[in-house]
């Protein structure tokens, strides 16, 4: 397997596997990134579709990338996802599957179009005060001392940030900031997440800093997640004879391992309440999505709250990872991301606005008309000053296909699910529906003598509690990850946000989506490269733009310097007078 960038090999179609009619597969999970093994495997390995398995231990597919109607509850997300224009991965992938909405065309298509017809930003970023404006201003607010501390961190060697973590490198100069609060609330970070992660996240996406204050980085779906990307793809593999296992508990995967070579064995599976086995060759491949995010996570309803259940689930995702852990230290090390739900847990809620009565308080904030079928917030917009670091967003509507006119589904979140709230004076965790609706309409400006109807009648607000959502952040170091293909294995890889390629930055689609396809490129030795990372990190343009975007459009001759300092800058521009250097400087308004 190696990398490649620009549109050579991106438009090339490899060769067909050697002895790949005599391989079958045996896909672990049916998430995004098991998915998209399914669709390489198809497309790229050339695979029958007859010869692969997916194993998924619920009764639908789609893991985190959720979104649908529970009978008797309500439209559930459990989450979002934001996409970038240059997910390589992603995109290579979906310009192959077909849109289910419109024929003839690609899932990447209706997402290019709709998105160029309909760009992303948001004109409320923050609230404070009950829905007044918080005025960020699309500014970072970051001091010149909260400036070198991030171009600090960006500069570090990974190896000095193993298990680190974030508040160990930022002060309150950075933590204090709007840049803080635009960054926490749409990463997910907390305080005490790793700051390897952190450093990771602002290489990856250096080329985006200007566009975060006001959402115009990013690119959303038509629909949910689930109907938008999971579906297109599930309909592709079907359509190609592809074998969906469903209510089958992958519990475990033995290895034979020796010193030149690792090779998955057996399946060790849960059917029907049935233990049974699968017995592997080296021509039987397997894909398996280890650990979980939205591991443990549990649905409430209007008037109930969400279990928070923390212990691990024996026969789940963290529990298979450890048995497989066990085997060999390459196979990494699960605790180090599970051992503490405390500080990987955070809440959702969908929430469906019934009548008339909401709405007009949502648009007042988002300045556009919610039933538009455009772009409505353009992003998460932050109650800056709630003590459940409350977000909530509502995309372009309708977000379902079935959902009924006149209804707006939306989505909530909070950080702190351990704080009380402003209005309702319980923590996150402890609320029903009902109640979590409540502090939101608070935090929206509504009148609190109507608060309790409005959340009880005009809305249907189902909770939701993940112990593990951002198991990912933990601090870490090398080897706590698998990489996707361990050293010397035959026929295994490991896919998903549990997985390590040094090559991309976690809790995004493109990273599930990338490990599945150097897991499948790989394992068949598929003579097309893989596409490389944008490289903005690398592109002087992207790192002065993001420069000047950061310090708010200060120059180079705004710091606040010494009498030294600012005759050394004097001969710095004596020195590159007249040369591209100065034209490059003065271009990207530095100085």
């Amino acid at each position: 397997m190696y990398y490649s960038s620009g549109n050579y090999e991106a438009f090339a179609h490899p060769l067909k596997p050697d002895g790949v009619d005599q391989k079958s597969a045996y896909i672990v999970g049916s998430g995004l990134g098991a998915l998209a093994s399914a669709c390489f495997l198809i497309r790229d390995g050339q695979m029958q579709g007859k010869h692969i398995h997916i194993l998924e231990k619920d009764p639908i597919p789609g893991g985190a990338c959720d979104g649908f109607l529970y009978e008797g509850l309500g439209y559930v997300m459990r989450g979002g996802r934001e996409m970038d224009n240059h997910f390589e991965c992603m995109w290579d992938l979906f310009r192959s599957i077909p849109s289910i909405e419109t024929a003839g065309i690609s899932v990447l298509d209706e997402y290019y179009w709709l998105n160029k017809a309909d760009p992303n930003f948001s004109l409320m970023r923050a609230t404070v005060n009950c829905g007044e404006d918080a005025h960020t201003d699309k500014k970072f607010g970051l001091s010149d001392q909260g400036a070198m501390e991030i171009m600090h961190l960006f500069f570090t060697p990974d190896e000095q940030l193993y298990n680190k973590r974030i508040d160990e490198c930022f002060s309150n100069e950075v933590l204090d900031s709007n840049f803080w609060l635009y960054w926490r609330t749409m990463f997910a970070f907390e305080n005490w997440h790793s700051a390897l992660e952190m450093k990771l996240y602002i290489k990856r996406f250096v080329h985006h800093i200007g566009g975060l204050p006001d959402f115009t980085a990013l690119r959303f779906t038509k629909y949910n997640q689930y109907e938008s990307m999971i579906l297109p793809m599930i309909n592709y593999l079907e359509s190609f004879g592809v074998q969906f296992h469903y209510n089958t508990k992958v519990v475990n995967v033995e290895f034979d391992i020796n010193m030149n070579q690792k090779k998955a064995t057996q399946i060790v599976v849960f059917q029907d309440g049935k233990k049974s086995c699968i017995d592997l060759t080296e021509n039987d491949l397997i894909f398996i999505t280890n650990g979980g995010c939205v591991e443990n996570s549990t649905l409430g309803n209007q008037n109930e709250p969400a279990p928070y259940n923390k212990e691990i689930k024996e026969g789940g995702g963290w529990d298979m990872w450890r048995k497989i852990a066990a085997q060999d230290p390459s196979f990494g090390n699960p605790d180090k991301f599970c051992y503490d739900p405390e500080q990987t847990n955070w809440m959702s809620a969908t929430v469906t606005t019934l009548d008339d009565k909401i709405p007009p308080y949502i648009q007042k904030i988002c300045q556009r008309d919610p039933f538009s079928g455009k772009t409505v917030t353009g992003g998460i917009v932050t109650a800056r000053d709630s003590n459940w670091l409350l977000s909530w967003t509502f995309n372009r509507q309708p977000q379902f296909r079935s959902q009924p006119e006149g209804q707006l589904v939306g989505w909530i979140y909070g950080l702190f699910s351990d704080k009380p709230g402003n209005y309702v004076k319980k923590t996150m965790r402890e609320c029903t529906g009902i109640e979590i609706c409540m502090e939101w309409l608070y935090h929206l400006g509504v009148p609190e003598s109507e608060i309790p109807s409005l959340a009880q009648n005009s809305a249907n607000t189902i909770p939701c509690m993940m112990p593990y959502i951002t198991a990912f952040f933990m601090p870490r170091e090398a080897g706590d990850r698998p990489l996707v293909v361990p050293e010397n294995a035959v026929n295994f890889a490991f896919l998903g946000q549990f997985a390590e390629t040094r090559r991309d930055t976690i809790f995004t689609t493109e990273y599930s989506i990338r490990t599945a396809m150097e897991a499948v490129y790989t394992l068949l030795d598929i003579d097309r490269g893989v596409p490389e990372v944008w490289g903005s990190t690398y592109d002087i343009r992207d790192l002065l733009t993001s420069t000047v975007k950061l310090r708010d459009g200060k120059k180079i001759t705004d710091l606040d310097l010494g009498d030294q300092e600012k005759l050394a800058l004097f001969e710095v521009f004596r020195r590159i007078q007249g040369t591209d250097l100065e034209k490059l400087l003065k271009t990207y308004q530095l100085f």
